[in-house]
């Protein structure tokens, strides 16, 4: 009982601090057995606040999962077009999908295209690529999915695209065509479309979606104020190099940002873009509202990026990107050459999509959703 009296003054006093920001920590606790306590890392001052809950109720911090290298064993490139397979033959499956983003970009913008390389990468660093991020509610975790993980809370979008694909290779060829592989090729189409074909690559398929998500393990995903080394240790958990964090990063120059993320680090920016971001977030009045991350080539997958560090970058894991020799080099590198940087950003993502790949039909573990958004019956 002292437990949660102690826990509702300090809710109470967080509420008092945070004002109408609190509804964006995400706070959900239970006292006693099953309490739900993770510590995200390099995210803003909000969500740390949850983390120092949890800290003051006894919870033990949860470090990263460490995997093997991706290495995609049973991925295969064209896997949809083998014609001797016959339950996973669907040879208009990637059309399919490329047809729904391309529907997608043309109806919403160009913003939903960056969506969906984020809804990938958080994927991909959660569980895997298992499309496991896609879904609202599971057997064990509830509606406390991925999806509700502070770093995911109303801040992913691309849901309905990938829906719509699903439906129509269902359309095609019956539930052949697994959402986790759905998800890898609309990411792979969104990058051809928004780099207006300059980064485009075949993706191994083959993915078997899970049944199970978890909001607490969105721990694995790095924050915008993390250091160099947090995102070293965050990349090389996945089995990806630091090499391969500066290339994906890269990825941060196509989508919009949460006023929420950057505002603390105004004063390290160009003094003029900083005015221009302050009048744009209100000061700290409404850090819900989103500006374009990168502010030269908005809607363009390529290597501006790069040349806006450190200056003209929103995050503070952008900037630490020139905070060491050889990432600095490597940032050099890719802002002097935008072929070679596409050329990395199509073997990364190819890399990425090989995280924790599950690739055989396991009952109770793993299938191939009829709906993307829930577990079959």
């Amino acid at each position: 009982m002292a437990n949660k009296k102690q826990l509702a003054v300090l809710v109470a006093l967080l509420a008092l601090l945070v004002g109408p920001s609190a509804g964006l920590l995400g706070i959900s606790i239970s006292i006693g057995t099953g309490t739900d306590c993770v510590v995200f890392v390099g995210w803003p001052r909000l969500l740390f606040l949850r983390s120092l809950i949890c800290g003051l109720l006894g919870q033990p911090y949860t470090p990263p999962i460490w995997r093997d290298p991706p290495t995609g064993a049973g991925l295969s490139v064209g896997y949809y077009n083998n014609s001797d397979y016959a339950d996973s033959y669907c040879p208009g499956a990637e059309a399919a999908v490329r047809t729904a983003v391309q529907s997608a970009i043309d109806q919403q913008g160009r913003g939903i295209g960056a969506g969906l390389i984020r809804l990938f990468f958080h994927d991909a660093f959660v569980r895997g690529c298992d499309a496991s991020v896609l879904l609202q509610s599971t057997a064990l975790a509830g509606t406390g999915t991925e999806m509700e993980g502070g770093p995911n809370k109303d801040s992913l979008r691309g849901f309905e695209v990938i829906d719509a694909a699903k439906e129509a290779t269902k359309a095609a060829c019956g539930n052949r065509v697994s959402c986790a592989d759905i998800l890898a090729f609309a990411a792979r189409d969104a990058s051809d479309i928004l780099s207006g074909g300059r980064i485009s690559f075949p993706v191994p398929a083959g993915r078997k979606d899970g049944r199970e998500s978890f909001a607490n393990e969105t721990v694995q995903l790095p924050g915008p104020d993390s250091s160099l080394q947090q995102l070293q240790t965050m990349f090389a958990a996945q089995g990806l190099s630091t090499e391969d964090m500066v290339t994906l990063s890269g990825a941060h120059s196509i989508g919009r940002a949460r006023c929420l993320f950057f505002t603390g680090r105004l004063a390290a920016m160009d003094r003029d873009y900083a005015q221009r971001l302050d009048a744009s977030c209100n000061g700290t009045g409404s850090p819900s509202n989103m500006v374009s991350q990168d502010p030269v080539t908005a809607d363009v997958l390529d290597n501006q990026y790069y040349k806006n560090i450190d200056k003209f970058v929103l995050f503070g894991s952008d900037a630490v990107l020139i905070s060491s020799p050889a990432t600095k080099q490597q940032v050099d590198v890719n802002k002097a050459n935008a072929t070679s940087w596409e050329i990395d950003f199509a073997a990364a993502m190819v890399k990425m999509g090989k995280i924790g790949v599950k690739t055989a039909l396991v009952p109770g573990e793993t299938e191939i959703r009829e709906v993307c958004s829930r577990v079959n019956a």
